[in-house]
């Protein structure tokens, strides 16, 4: 089993029976795993990132209303199928937060868009996994506040990995 099919069921065993998940109870009876696209090898990236000379701290909104604050930490710039795109790293006390909106949203992926952690590697580098891009916790019921994707990174590319949007049968 590789990696991401391991994390895929615990994730799945987390969500169908863990006192902290962020399903009802209700939906837990009906609850039979996350749907994801298949592992797509390409969107797992080692990208250089423009840091900015400021890092300046911006308040996102969530949903629930209560900004958080981040850090404006830096930019990339990567391909998908061909396509130019490039997205703004946020940092804050617990690392590095990618919240994301591509064009595949509110069809195949969750509206408001996405999460991916950003792990830094030596030489300069960052690891963008989006095999790893999950949905935010209001995603699955309104008790949960989350932040806003801000517009910067808002992508007009399909970014076919990772979590899709959650449905109950």
């Amino acid at each position: 089993m590789s990696d991401l099919v391991e994390f895929r069921a615990e994730k799945d065993e987390f969500f169908a029976s863990h006192h902290q998940s962020p399903l009802t109870p209700q939906q837990k009876q009906d609850f039979h795993g996350l749907v994801y696209f298949p592992e797509n090898t390409a969107l797992r990236l080692e990208v250089m990132v423009e840091v900015f000379s400021k890092l300046e701290t911006v308040s996102i909104q969530t949903t629930g209303g209560d900004p958080q604050l981040y850090k404006r930490f830096g930019r990339f710039k990567f391909l998908v199928e061909g396509q130019p795109a490039e997205l703004t790293i946020y940092a804050s006390d617990d690392g590095y937060f990618l919240p994301f909106v591509d064009i595949l949203a509110g069809s195949e992926t969750y509206p408001a868009g996405r999460y991916v952690e950003v792990n830094e590697l030596s030489g300069g580098k960052f690891l963008v996994d989006f095999n790893l891009a999950y949905n935010p916790y209001c995603a699955y019921n309104d008790h949960w506040s989350c932040p806003l994707t801000p517009a910067e990174n808002r992508i007009k590319v399909p970014i076919r990995a990772g979590e899709k949007m959650f449905h109950l049968p």
